[in-house]
């Protein structure tokens, strides 16, 4: 084909009938240099086509990383958006909570009876019926697996009986359920405050063993080992202390 052209191109000169025969040789000098590089254009196009698919083939894996990496952002925005609808409701909770307390009446001690020992007093009728049924509906609440509206009842439990024997349970069971909603950091804000308002209560040891479940499931094995040890230390027969001993090994 090749030699087809430059016996073409040199018809062509002569056709003009201005070819003389050092034109003829150059023209047929020039067609053997266009053979020559003919095969190195060839190659040079061929690099450029193995350039173009390769490049071709990076860019449709960047594509697909971007999709998976798009992806993965909108994952992450609808799981901040869920935790920020549980804060919201924490919150709503929360202030509910404090205007239920603020709300209550400030009872004012009764002035003893003369001639009797205000220690002897007892409380009017049905006071201990009263809290007790109180704590059992919150803890009925609390088993029933709603756990917001269990929290409300126990706080209005201990803010109508601070003083009660079932005072410490109750707040116990405010960190067990911000405990089972795997909120660890405020489970132990609220099991702490079982060692503080009933430090001899029957849940103290319980309260102390979550603290060290709490401390491991926000990965600080340090301090829930520390918390199962005070476990063992000051509460050595408690069935705690044996779930403790377990934990340390």
């Amino acid at each position: 084909m090749n030699r087809s052209l430059g016996v073409m191109a040199v018809l062509a000169v002569l056709a003009t009938g201005c070819a003389s025969r050092g034109s003829v040789r150059e023209l047929r000098a020039d067609v053997t240099a266009l053979r020559v590089e003919l095969p190195g254009l060839y190659a040079v196009q061929t690099a450029v086509e193995r350039d173009l698919a390769r490049t071709r083939d990076d860019l449709q894996a960047l594509d697909a990383r971007v999709a998976e990496i798009r992806a993965s952002a909108q994952a992450v925005a609808a799981d901040v958006a869920r935790l920020a609808g549980r804060v919201d409701a924490a919150d709503a909770a929360l202030r509910e909570t404090r205007a239920r307390v603020d709300a209550l009446p400030a009872a004012a001690p009764p002035a003893p009876e003369r001639g009797l020992d205000p220690r002897a007093r007892r409380a009017p009728s049905g006071t201990a019926g009263s809290a007790e049924q109180a704590y059992a509906a919150a803890l009925a609440t609390f088993r029933a697996r709603e756990h917001g509206q269990a929290v409300l009842d126990f706080l209005d439990f201990i803010a109508k009986y601070p003083r009660h024997a079932l005072a410490g349970n109750a707040q116990y069971w405010i960190g067990e359920a911000y405990y089972v909603q795997r909120d660890y950091r405020q489970a132990l804000a609220e099991f702490q405050k079982v060692l503080e308002v009933a430090p001899g209560s029957a849940k103290a040891a319980d309260a102390l063993l979550k603290i060290g479940l709490a401390h491991r499931g926000l990965r600080d094995d340090k301090r829930a080992r520390l918390s199962w040890q005070r476990v063992v230390r000051d509460f050595p027969k408690s069935e705690a202390a044996a779930k403790a001993r377990v934990l340390l090994r």
